[in-house]
């Protein structure tokens, strides 16, 4: 009753936003999709989608799902999997591999049953398993998977390998990785299929696609499987190559009577989700359709985060409503994500925001404090306050107080809307309220400050923040220093950072002071910009030599060179090829007898090498 309760008083203020945005943008058409009948209807058959939920509970692979992650292995647990009559598909393994994946123990068990149930994992199955495996405790089983998926012919796709690679390096795990770089290379060199594939992908992409194509193709006479197909795919999957993946897909069904099937289908999908090949994209997702699979959940992630960070947002909404729709609905956490990604466009739009909020409604899902969010961040980036404050209040009607994330949404639309003043206000409410502001939200003050071209009013902004005792990290360090930057303000820039790092400790990014120096540079600062490099060392950020030696060639004389070599190495003397490489810009700018100079300053070790004496022995 309680839900209903709320149902009805989101639905009642949702209503209320719609009619006054319908006012104000013209140009959306009923952008919440007559949300309140709906919800309505959603609760007049509460009852029965229940019965039918129940009805159907143990064939889902939900269901399996759950007593997977519930229950340890069992003889009743095996019963219940075989009473479930569960199709082992390939969607519905991944399907519950993915769910299991922070499980490892669970995961591993599952497949295990599911190969010893007569299922034929995909190299695509495999390589979910090698990403879940990838933990200390689970070495053993990581290195039976991948010797095992060698032995049945399987290639280890780039991008998994890279994965899994990194993975390996960012836990300390050097041993294991340097082994996956010796397998993976051994893998390359001895797998036969590689130089098959490679003519294939030579032939494709040195021709345009046509019967002089096809004709030599045909003439290969290779053997076409799962693993093969995807292999050639991936391959084709570079700019200017995604059509011609896409005829290939459609080749080997048509001529060489290959049929397509899950695996191949997820595969090639994973392919074609660029702008360049959209349109086949969403051909091959119908055709999929038609025959009967479905998007599995691995591919499903991959394929919207690619269309997020490519700001497909149109295709990515399409693609989470037709996963709803599916029997593989992504998790709330997914939904999270699409929404915030819609939300930080420049401009955000409403009509997808609610198509994604009805689908993830219609699922069946309580609203979320994080739905909420994403609603609200919409709203306050458009600069709709009115109606962002009716979502707050139906949050908080909801059981789901405001916090750091609501308030530093508002304080952004208001930054982003010119109005920081009120923004400045919105942090002493929060304070009277019982909030009190992070880091975060300082933050996106004082940034929308330095956006206004209030660089001295950010600097105010930031004084009170240390005075409620907060230390600036990287991102607000790298905020006022593009601030100050942005009013050609380099020396002051170059003033805070050198208060910042040594008085408040702070850590800058390498890239803040990358971007630093090069402003410094280019004022003929010097002095101020070897500084930085100087204090990049002492933080064990790799030397920046490059705008250094270009400003020395032309500008510098043979003092600030020698006073650079010095600083790029704090210890010992820098390499050799950094000598080469300053005697060499030198040359370029004809200044041979500066770099003369410099070389009787050098120490007499580089003075005699053999490669700095040749430089100048064909210099002069």
């Amino acid at each position: 009753m309680n839900h209903m309760n709320r149902t009805l008083r989101f639905a009642h203020s949702l209503s209320s936003i719609q009619l006054s945005i319908s006012q104000s943008i013209p140009r959306l058409v009923n952008p919440f999709y007559q949300f309140t009948p709906f919800l309505f209807a959603k609760i007049q058959s509460l009852e029965s989608r229940t019965h039918e939920q129940i009805l159907f509970f143990s064939s889902s692979p939900e269901s399996v799902f759950s007593l997977f992650s519930s229950e340890d292995w069992s003889k009743n647990l095996d019963k219940e999997m075989q009473d479930s009559n569960l199709a082992l598909t390939h969607e519905n393994v991944v399907f519950i591999l993915k769910k299991l994946s922070k499980n490892p123990e669970k995961a591993s068990r599952f497949f295990k049953y599911v190969n010893e149930d007569g299922f034929e994992p995909s190299s695509s199955i495999y390589s979910l398993m090698l990403r879940i495996y990838t933990r200390k405790d689970f070495l053993k089983e990581f290195w039976v998977t991948i010797k095992e998926m060698k032995e049945k012919g399987y290639y280890l796709d780039e991008e998994t390998y890279k994965t899994i690679f990194s993975t390996f390096r960012g836990s300390k795990m050097e041993n294991e990785a340097t082994a996956l770089r010796h397998f993976y290379q051994r893998l390359l060199r001895e797998n036969a299929m590689g130089e098959v594939v490679n003519e294939v992908v030579e032939i494709i992409k040195s021709l345009e696609w046509g019967e002089r194509v096809e004709r030599k193709l045909e003439e290969m006479k290779f053997v076409v499987s799962d693993n093969f197909v995807l292999r050639v795919l991936k391959e084709l999957r570079g700019k200017g190559y995604l059509l011609k993946a896409h005829r290939f897909f459609k080749w080997v069904e048509k001529s060489l009577g290959f049929k397509h099937n899950s695996v191949t289908y997820n595969g090639t999908l994973r392919v074609l989700c660029w702008v360049e090949s959209i349109t086949e994209f969403w051909s091959v997702m119908e055709e999929m359709k038609s025959a009967g699979f479905e998007m599995d959940l691995d591919s499903y992630i991959k394929i919207t985060r690619q269309l997020q960070k490519n700001k497909m947002l149109k295709d990515a909404v399409r693609l989470y409503e037709h996963m709803m729709d599916s029997p593989f609905k992504p998790s709330c956490k997914e939904c999270d994500m699409l929404l915030r990604a819609i939300a930080t466009h420049s401009s955000p739009d409403l009509d997808l925001v609610f198509k994604v909020v009805n689908k993830f409604e219609a699922a069946g899902y309580l609203m979320s404090k994080s739905v909420y969010d994403g609603i609200h961040r919409s709203l306050t980036s458009l600069g709709k306050f009115d109606e962002a404050e009716k979502i707050v209040q139906t949050m908080k009607s909801a059981g789901y107080d405001p916090d750091n994330i609501t308030y530093s949404q508002l304080v952004f639309g208001l930054c982003k809307a010119r109005r920081c003043d009120e923004a400045s206000i919105v942090l002493t409410e929060m304070e009277k309220r019982g909030c009190s502001p992070d880091i975060k939200t300082w933050t996106i003050l004082i940034k929308g400050h330095c956006v206004a071209n209030e660089v001295d009013e950010a600097i105010l902004c930031f004084a009170k923040m240390m005075e409620k005792g907060f230390d600036a990290d990287a991102d607000l360090v790298d905020v006022l220093v593009n601030g100050f930057l942005s009013q050609d303000r380099a020396i002051g820039a170059h003033t805070l950072l050198l208060e910042l790092v040594k008085k408040a400790r702070s850590r800058p990014w390498q890239a803040t002071y990358k971007n630093l120096i090069q402003k410094l540079l280019g004022g003929r600062k010097f002095e101020e910009a070897l500084e930085l490099l100087h204090m990049m060392k002492k933080q064990k950020y790799p030397p920046f030599s490059e705008p250094f030696v270009k400003y020395i060639s032309k500008f510098g004389s043979v003092e600030d060179a020698h006073e650079f070599l010095k600083t790029l190495s704090v210890k010992e003397y820098p390499s050799v090829s950094a000598y080469q490489h300053v005697f060499k810009s030198f040359f370029d700018e004809d200044r041979h007898s500066e770099a003369k100079d410099l070389l009787f300053k050098c120490p007499h070790h580089i003075r005699k090498h053999p490669e700095v004496s040749s430089l100048f022995g064909s210099a002069t």
